[in-house]
């Protein structure tokens, strides 16, 4: 038996996001398997019209749109497309937040199979959420499995306690061997202002809720020998590198901009400490934890009522502070900044985590059998 699955999401690569790669995995390895066939439809980034695509194998279709409002594409002819194309589908497979798919699940008048994919709450955009609520509503109602990360993705949630009896656990994985594999060099080591400082890391975009503001003002209190290294962009770039000025720590912090891939993946292997600060549950997981923790570097994360403490793990493979705190991520950090021993310690754990329960190759086979599971129901 074929099993035919639609892939749905707001937008695909080169569109750079973490759900976005999510999407990409998925695409690309169910589609491996000799008895599937994976059609992904996703929106357009910016305006103009439909076209479809195949990229590494993936059967990919983007549809035309007006433009992004409320961080949401406006799009009619992707309601039109996921009506023709969920008609052949068995499995539909809906990433979310994603109010443009829910409303076009409405309306298709689609019968068979639904998995959603809980990535998080809609946590900013209040407004939004009030029109959106009926259409929310009908997708959880509608879903037959709803699968989150982790459980925190529950708990956290406003939406999801009512609907436990339906959620699955699948955490978010890498493919070990791309990491692995690369070339490693001192990316960072040779942009720091001294060679032999501890370096400190941090990768994301540069927005309210990634907490950099707040790494920053920590870091201005740490009495020590290492250095901050920021990759990313964002609109509050300008203002974190004037609260650098005003902290007078120039020589210590570097804003690095962004980073291609395999700089990236440099600076995480040749980092000491990598710091993941966020300040709002917007921040649902954050796979750049796993992408430190596989060179076994130790993370300090926040404690987000959200997934973020569950994949570094607070004494075993970082620390965990309390979000907006900036005095306990200031002694976490001067904390591991000190002891080579612990940092090489949690460094271990976490690499050793991320190959037991984060490899690729195990997350893609539970999501097959889970859909095995509900196309056999």
């Amino acid at each position: 038996m074929k099993i035919k699955i639609l892939e749905v999401n707001k937008a695909y690569f080169p569109h750079i996001g973490g759900i976005e790669t999510l999407v990409k995995q998925y695409s690309e390895e169910l589609g491996k398997y000799n008895n599937t066939e994976v059609r992904t439809l996703v929106c357009r980034d910016g305006r103009g019209k439909t076209y479809s695509e195949n990229i590494n194998g993936v059967r990919l279709t983007r549809a035309g749109s007006f433009g992004t409002y409320f961080s949401c594409p406006l799009s009619l002819s992707f309601i039109e497309l996921f009506r023709k194309m969920a008609k052949n589908a068995d499995i539909v497979h809906i990433n979310v937040p994603f109010p443009l798919a829910d409303t076009a699940l409405m309306l298709s008048g689609y019968k068979g199979k639904v998995i959603v994919s809980w990535h998080s709450d809609i946590v900013k955009q209040k407004k939004l959420l009030i029109l959106y609520k009926p259409f929310l509503k009908y997708l959880l109602n509608r879903a037959d499995c709803i699968l989150t990360a982790t459980d925190g993705h529950i708990n956290g949630s406003e939406w999801l306690p009512k609907y436990r009896y339906k959620c699955k656990i699948l955490p978010y994985g890498l493919n070990t061997d791309e990491y692995i594999n690369i070339e490693k060099i001192p990316f960072l080591t040779e942009k720091a202002s001294n060679p032999d400082c501890i370096k400190i890391f941090f990768t994301g975009r540069l927005v309210y809720y990634k907490g950099v503001d707040v790494l920053i003002k920590a870091f201005s209190r740490v009495n020590y020998n290492c250095e901050l290294f920021i990759s990313g962009t964002g609109i509050l770039e300008n203002e974190l590198k004037e609260k650098v000025r005003e902290y007078n720590i120039t020589k210590r912090v570097h804003f690095l901009g962004f980073l291609p891939e395999k700089q990236l993946k440099q600076a995480y292997a040749d980092c000491d400490i990598f710091v993941l600060p966020s300040v709002e549950r917007s921040e649902a997981f954050g796979i750049v934890q796993l992408e430190a923790m596989i060179y076994g570097k130790p993370v300090i994360n926040t404690n987000l009522p959200s997934g973020v403490p569950y994949v570094s793990i607070h004494g075993k493979t970082g620390i965990t502070v309390q979000p907006k705190n900036y005095r306990q991520l200031a002694q976490a950090v001067e904390l591991l900044c000190r002891n080579k021993n612990l940092r090489e310690k949690l460094g271990e754990n976490a690499r050793k985590r991320v190959f037991s329960e984060f490899d690729e190759k195990h997350i893609i086979k539970n999501l097959y059998g889970i859909m095995l599971d509900e196309v056999n129901l």
